[in-house]
């Protein structure tokens, strides 16, 4: 499925929950590794406010794509954000969403 670039040259961007590891089984604990680079990847919470409103957003992003001290209320500049939307069926049901990916966050503005 195809990705779309987010501009975020006029927004402002705030670390809402720090990075933690994205698991690809949550029963055995298996991390979800970059199919690419085969970096672990990790989701981090951003606040992104742009033309006065606000959106909470889970980004996930290589582990390589961010410093240690990515905590809550720091601002942040983000690197590639796509988003892309999937579908899938688990138990017979549909569920569908869009998922967000960056390359790398920067901590300061």
């Amino acid at each position: 499925m195809p990705s779309f670039k987010i501009d975020l040259s006029t927004a402002v961007v705030f670390v809402a929950t720090a990075p933690t590891p994205k698991l690809a089984n949550v029963k055995t604990g298996e991390r979800a590794m970059d199919r690419e680079t085969g970096a672990p990847l990790s989701t981090v919470g951003l606040l992104v406010s742009d033309e006065g409103e606000g959106s909470l957003y889970q980004v996930t992003i290589p582990e390589t794509g961010y410093q240690e001290g990515l905590t809550p209320g720091i601002p942040v500049k983000v690197t590639g954000l796509k988003a892309r939307d999937w579908e899938n069926e688990f138990n017979g049901q549909k569920r569908h969403g869009i998922s967000f990916r960056a390359i790398a966050i920067t901590a300061g503005v």
